[in-house]
Parts: structure tokens; sequence; C-alpha cells
């Protein structure tokens, strides 16, 4: 019998209130089932922003320095479930165990910084232009903050929302992905083990179509938080717009790695091969394209698909894979499908490209890793965001026209540059076009202390991840203080001489 878990509202698991409930499935065996999770809709979207709402009320006059104590102990208490928590996300998302415990790390890395910043939650202080004022400023709370989650990093991400919220006194409402709920269940009973005020943290399960949708509506939520798709972000954003509520939106990605021909090419295919195919090249800054400058992209190649072709395919949880699966049969055959389209175009498959079904991976969804070479710009695979372990390589004479392909796309989240010569490794950090930009390493890597965000189709211009979260979920309120005894007319008392 599958486990049955429940939503959270106002300190109390409950049941949706129609009744309903979908399964999550193990990606890697899909005929195993995680549990069984309330499929909700607006009703309890509605109960648990007003439990929010209500606990806004103290849990914004809270100091600070206490809300960052708590988050502290979140992360006391998720390094003692490290292991627990990466085994189930090996489970219910397919991450491999190392990346699993490097996810669930990315999570508690942003508790502890986070209580960090419940020391150091300053305003600014400002010369103000007449005598006896002083002009300060405060971070103030919005209210409550609607996050809605992906699957494929199903704690640091909700980590990467939830906690700045908290910390900033906000209260939150969690709708984590319908494909990885469990994961969010066991965020949310750290949360409540740490000792969170009741209805501080809320979470309700269910589809998009129904609960994202219900959290964009609700007029007592002052802001929302997404991880998806540019498709959906478009959609958040003009329902948001109409009645001007906070929207961060952090979207798609077509990211690309550079490597010129003074570059070391054993570096070069060891970072390509991590970008490429770590999380099954389920992440959003994976490395989708591989630009290479001609002098080197016959031997590269030559040992990037040697290499590609060796990695071992298997259970996320056996220690000795390399590769896990992709999160369900929606994805395989979207990706399966961007293969054909690259066949089509006339790329040319140098290694997989098709759903391995050997040994114990025969009842999930794993691509073997797949490189094409022969793209071209413009070409849809070199275009558009797959998220799988498809990687499209293309050859350029120069410099120049390297970074002309890697800023021709719509997106602009995350870039690569490998060379040895520091000068040219300064001008592509100036003129590529991205958020995020490695030199002499991969296209993933972000660190929680770091802006994470990009430019163009990317996201809303916001950027989760360091002091710039913070921002997200904040208020500024400037204020004056008169101590000088009489009426000081700014802007007409006084004349500045230059």
């Amino acid at each position: 019998m599958a486990e049955k878990f429940k939503n959270y509202i106002g300190g109390k698991w409950v049941d949706a209130k129609s009744g309903k409930t979908f399964e999550s499935r193990m990606p890697a065996d899909w005929s195993k089932i995680v549990g069984l999770f309330p499929k909700s809709n607006k009703d309890d979207v509605d109960e648990a922003v007003n439990a929010a709402k209500k606990a806004f009320k103290e849990w914004k006059r809270m100091p600070v320095a206490k809300r960052g104590a708590l988050l502290g102990k979140v992360g006391d208490i998720m390094v003692k479930r490290k292991e627990e928590i990466a085994l189930l996300m090996t489970q219910e998302m397919g991450k491999i165990m190392k990346e699993a415990r490097g996810d669930t790390q990315e999570g508690i890395d942003t508790a502890y910084y986070a209580f960090g910043e419940g020391r150091r939650f300053f305003g600014k202080t400002s010369p103000s232009e007449l005598q006896n004022k002083v002009a300060i400023t405060f971070l103030c709370p919005i209210g409550v903050a609607g996050l809605i989650s992906p699957w494929n990093f199903p704690i640091a991400i909700p980590t990467w929302k939830m906690f700045p919220a908290l910390l900033s006194g906000n209260t939150v409402v969690l709708k984590p992905s319908s494909d990885t709920p469990a994961l969010a269940s066991k965020l949310v009973e750290i949360i409540i083990e740490a000792g969170f005020p009741a209805g501080v943290v809320n979470l309700v399960h269910g589809p998009g179509s129904t609960v994202g949708n219900a959290i964009l509506d609700n007029k007592d939520i002052g802001v929302v938080s997404f991880t998806g798709s540019s498709e959906v972000g478009r959609h958040i954003a003009s329902v948001c717009g109409k009645t001007l509520k906070r929207v961060s939106l952090e979207l798609g990605g077509k990211n690309a790695q550079i490597v010129l021909d003074d570059a070391d090419i054993d570096l070069s295919v060891e970072g390509v091969l991590f970008g490429a195919f770590g999380t099954a090249g389920q992440r959003c800054t994976a490395t989708s394209r591989l630009i290479l400058q001609e002098g080197i992209h016959d031997k590269l190649v030559e040992k990037l698909v040697k290499r590609a072709e060796s990695m071992k395919i298997g259970k996320p949880w056996d220690e000795a894979s390399d590769v896990g699966p992709v999160i369900n049969e929606s994805s395989l055959k979207k990706i399966l499908g961007y293969v054909d389209i690259g066949k089509n175009e006339g790329a040319k498959l140098m290694c997989g490209g098709y759903r391995y079904t050997e040994g114990d991976c025969k009842n999930g969804w794993f691509v073997k890793p797949t490189v094409f070479t022969g793209v071209k710009p413009g070409m849809r695979i070199e275009q558009e965001e797959i998220f799988g372990p498809v990687l499209s390589v293309i050859k350029v004479k120069s410099f120049e026209e390297a970074i002309d392909v890697l800023n021709g796309v719509e997106y602009g989240l995350s870039s690569s540059i490998y060379t040895k010569d520091l000068n040219l490794a300064f001008k592509a950090v100036e003129e590529i076009d991205t958020g995020i930009t490695y030199v002499n390493g991969p296209t993933i890597g972000a660190e929680c202390h770091m802006p994470f965000g990009g430019t163009k189709n990317t996201g809303n211009g916001h950027r989760e991840g360091g002091w710039t979260a913070y921002e997200i979920f904040t208020e500024q309120k400037t204020v004056y203080i008169d101590y000088s005894g009489k009426l000081q007319k700014a802007q007409i008392d006084v004349t500045i001489e230059k």
C-alpha cells in the first residue's frame, strides 16, 4: 500500500478538500509508487493563504536574528538527514546519488547563509541635504509569498525561494512540482521540527492548472516566485501584471560552452560531460551547445564521444551510476522527438539518441547521452531548450564567431569559455549576454551566496541566490527624521552651491 501524504496548512497536516489524490512514481522504475498526494484546488490554496495571512501579523514582528536562528536550525537538521533526503531524491526525481547529495547540500548552504543574513539585514543611512536631519532605509516584508518550484532541484530551489522569504518576515505558501511532492513534504517536516510557528509555512500539493493559478489569482498573495519554462513564465507575468503583484521568474536556458584552440582539451571534455549529461541534462544551466574553434574540433569531438559512450547509465541510487533517468515518459518523448528533429535538419548523430532499457533500466525513462555534430546556427536543436542529455556541437572559425553563436539564442542564463588567453577570457565576460559566465569551468555550478538568473527570455530581471534574493521578498521603506525643531522645506529652503 502506497504511503499517503497530506497538505500542511495552518500547522496541521490535512487532506485536499476534494478528497482526490495523485501518484508520484519513480522515474527509474515507473512500476513503483513513491506515494499518494492530495490533488488540491482553489479552496485549499485559499485556506493556506488565510493561514499565512493570519500568521504574518506575529511572524513579521519576530526579530530578524531570531528568524535567522530558526533557519540555522533547519540547516542543522538537514545535515543530520542529508543521506535520507538524497536517497529519496534518487527515487522520486532520479538524480544519481552524488548529485542528490549536492542538491541537498545546496539547501543546507542556503539555510546557513540565511542564518548569517539575520545578523546583517541592513538598510542604508544617507546624508541629508538639510541640517539636523537623518535619512535611513529599512527592509520590510511584503506579506504572503506564493512559491512555485520545479522538480529538477526539488530541495535546492524551494530553499532558494523559501528561506529568503521567511528571513525577510514573509509567510509562505509553497506549491511544489507534482513530479517531486514527497521531497517538498520532507522539507516541510524539517521546518516543523525546527520550531516554526503554525501558519508561517504552508504546503499545497496539486497541478499547476488549479493550485498554481489559484496562487496567482489570490489577492492576498503579495509576491510570487516561479522557476520553470518561459512559456509558463509569460502566463504568470501576464496574470500578476493585472494586479501589479510582485513576481520573480527564473526560466529557460540554451547554454553554451566555447572552447578555443588554445584551451586544455581534456579539461574542456570533463567540463562538457558534466555540464551536458549531469542530472541527465535536466538543469536550466545544462550545457546544451558546444561551440568549438575549428583547430581543436575533431580531436575534442573524438574524445568527447568516446567518453560519452562509456558513461554508466543505471539506477540513480547505485553509487556507480553516471547518468540517471529523465523525469517521466512525456519528457522522454520530447527528448527523442528532438533527436528526430536534429537528424531531419541534417545534423550528424555521433552517439546516443535512444531510450536505454538494458538490465535494470527496462522500466525507467533512461536516455543514452546524445551528441550531434555538424549543427548549424538556427537549427531547432541549436535554438530550443530540450531539457535532456542532448548536446549540439557547432564548429566556428574565430573567437568573434563563437561569441555571436553563443549570443544568437533567445535565452541568456549561463555560459562558459575555455581558453588560456586571459585577454580573450575577459573580453568574453564583457561580450557574452548571459547572467552567469564561467571561465575554464562548465556552465553549471552556481553557488548559493551569489546571484542566480539570466537575461532575455530567461527571466524578468530578478536574481535568486545571495543578497539579491532578499530584494525579491522585501519592500524598501525610506525614513526621514528631523530633529531641528523647526519646519525645513526640502528642495525649497536650501540652494546647494556647486
